[in-house]
């Protein structure tokens, strides 16, 4: 029996019941992987939600497009990017914008998540690549943060290497949907990179992030491979073992005989 797609009434129903799976991917196989595994919630790049054949391959994964907010503008250009998203099958937008930005899609009915804590785009006002909300001014800023969103009427937020603590005393005290990233179980999803998960990222692992398996092994086998294919087709094309008779097309001999002679005329 197939799943059916969550809506936003139905994520809220959710809230504070039970955790989500959510997953960063970035190719119609993740997707596609995500869907048959079971994952209920992904962030995906705007092109993967353009493409027509994603809702074929993920058809009941509540998908989330997003880009950096330098990528795309100005609030109006916001608001007409999320139209684009909702139009093409987008379940909600993410934004890492001001509050003004987010107000101005939400006011459009677009559902919105928002981003606090750690937010990589904005880093250098938080020291970095490091854990937000360690002193109690500093997790009092997240609340505020928390509170601007909800006032300006996203749906949720990514929680972004946040206290445990701290993530979950704000989620008992919010609408909003929280994603964990890092800011462990007390809030309503938990969220890694696909990458990550299948071991593929080839540079610093964060804290939170877990390896089930080991593809980069298996992708510099696979060039390793690609790299003997190619030897063997050029040693094939240089002693003349390529292209063998099964590779190429004859002229029927009457039809040779024809053109020869008018090509010596």
């Amino acid at each position: 029996m197939s799943r059916k797609r969550p809506t936003i009434a139905d994520l809220r129903a959710i809230k504070g019941k039970r955790q989500l799976t959510m997953l960063r991917v970035t190719t119609m196989e993740e997707a596609e992987a995500a869907e048959k595994a079971g994952i209920d919630i992904v962030s995906i790049t705007p092109e993967l939600i353009l493409n027509p054949a994603y809702r074929e391959v993920a058809p009941s994964l509540f998908s989330m497009p997003g880009e950096n907010f330098y990528e795309i503008g100005t609030a109006d250009d916001f608001v007409r990017w999320s139209f684009k998203m909702v139009k093409a099958g987008a379940d909600a937008v993410y934004c890492s914008a001001s509050y003004a930005t987010i107000k101005r899609m939400a006011d459009e009915a677009i559902p919105v998540i928002g981003h606090v804590g750690l937010i990589p785009s904005r880093r250098t006002w938080t020291g970095g690549f490091r854990a937000v909300g360690k002193t109690a001014d500093s997790a009092m800023e997240i609340v505020e943060a928390v509170r601007q969103l909800e006032a300006a009427g996203a749906f949720g937020a990514e929680i972004e290497v946040v206290p445990v603590e701290v993530a979950e005393a704000i989620s008992k005290r919010t609408s909003l949907f929280l994603l964990s990233m890092g800011a462990g179980t007390g809030c309503d999803a938990q969220y890694l990179f696909a990458e990550d998960i299948l071991g593929a990222n080839r540079g610093h692992m964060p804290r939170h992030s877990k390896v089930y398996r080991n593809f980069a092994a298996e992708y510099d086998r696979l060039q390793q491979e690609r790299i003997a294919a190619f030897r063997e087709y050029v040693a094939d094309v240089e002693s003349w073992a390529y292209p063998e008779e099964k590779h190429i097309v004859r002229m029927p001999p009457d039809e040779l005989k024809a053109f020869l002679d008018r090509l010596g005329s």
